[in-house]
């Protein structure tokens, strides 16, 4: 006859061990893991001092994260405001209904304060940049960085014009920032015509914040030095951010985006044209 005891003591030992086995607390699983924590990046916060990469055609510093990219769409209206009546103006929707000089601009965080990127104008000139963000605003009284950039004309096939410039900026306790941007182009004479080939400028740009996303902005890029040919390129305006994107209305007297079509300056005629930047950050 078998024995019910010894199987009795048996079944409670396994019951007990597998009773304290269950109640053993279990690891920590919401721990952030290091790829949570390296993606806190402060670059990826929106700044509401600078909301975008530039002013209208003048850098800023405000940081590209890295492995981020930036896509600008730059629209310039060739009907200049002061031709004709304002009927004649309002007709033709303020210039909407002429052509336009359109750029495209992608730019790419390569690494942390370091971007590169390629823009192309509808009049066939291609420009490489890159910038390297030395100060940043708040680590400092002010931020600096280095912009190299170079365009070509024809589809880069042609009258290269290399530049290099310094980009110093100043924050305003979230209410805008002003920039100081000293520049120099070469290749910017492209008439066979004795003279300097090059030019010295000295942009300067403000940005003030009206209200929690929304922004005036001025900027100009008087020459001091080498070629000149326009009047000194200036833009005004205004421009609202939502998320991501930024979206500009600018009145400026020319047509120049990249850094040699500004240092060529604009139309020589006491005329203005409407235009606008749309940036998208991907990120």
């Amino acid at each position: 006859m078998i024995s019910v005891r010894p199987l009795l003591c048996t079944f409670v030992l396994l019951l007990g061990v597998s009773t304290l086995a269950v109640a053993q607390p279990t690891a920590n699983t919401s721990a952030p893991t290091p790829a949570v924590q390296a993606d806190d990046d402060p670059d990826l916060d929106p700044n509401d001092n600078q909301p975008d990469f530039y002013v209208a055609t003048l850098n800023t510093n405000l940081p590209l994260p890295e492995g981020k990219w930036n896509f600008r769409l730059t629209h310039r209206f060739l009907r200049p405001l002061g031709e004709g009546d304002f009927g004649d103006l309002a007709g033709r929707l303020f210039g909407l209904d002429g052509g336009a000089q359109i750029g495209l601009d992608l730019k790419y965080g390569l690494a942390r304060s370091f971007n590169v990127g390629i823009y192309r104008t509808s009049d066939r000139t291609i420009q490489f940049s890159a910038q390297y963000l030395a100060l940043r605003d708040g680590n400092g009284p002010i931020g600096a960085s280095v912009v190299a950039s170079i365009d070509g004309t024809d589809n880069f096939s042609e009258q290269y014009s290399p530049g290099v410039a310094l980009v110093l900026s100043r924050e305003l306790g979230g209410r805008g920032a002003i920039y100081v941007q000293p520049s120099y182009v070469n290749n910017t004479r492209f008439a066979p015509t004795p003279g300097d080939d090059y030019t010295v400028m000295a942009g300067v740009g403000a940005r003030l914040r009206l209200g929690r996303n929304s922004y005036l902005f001025a900027e100009g890029s008087p020459r001091l030095a080498g070629y000149k040919q326009g009047v000194t390129m200036a833009s005004f305006g205004f421009e609202q951010r939502y998320g991501g994107h930024v979206f500009q209305l600018n009145m400026s007297n020319g047509f120049g985006t990249t850094l040699a079509q500004v240092a060529r300056g604009g139309v020589p005629a006491d005329n203005w044209y409407l235009g606008f930047n749309l940036t998208r950050k991907f990120y």
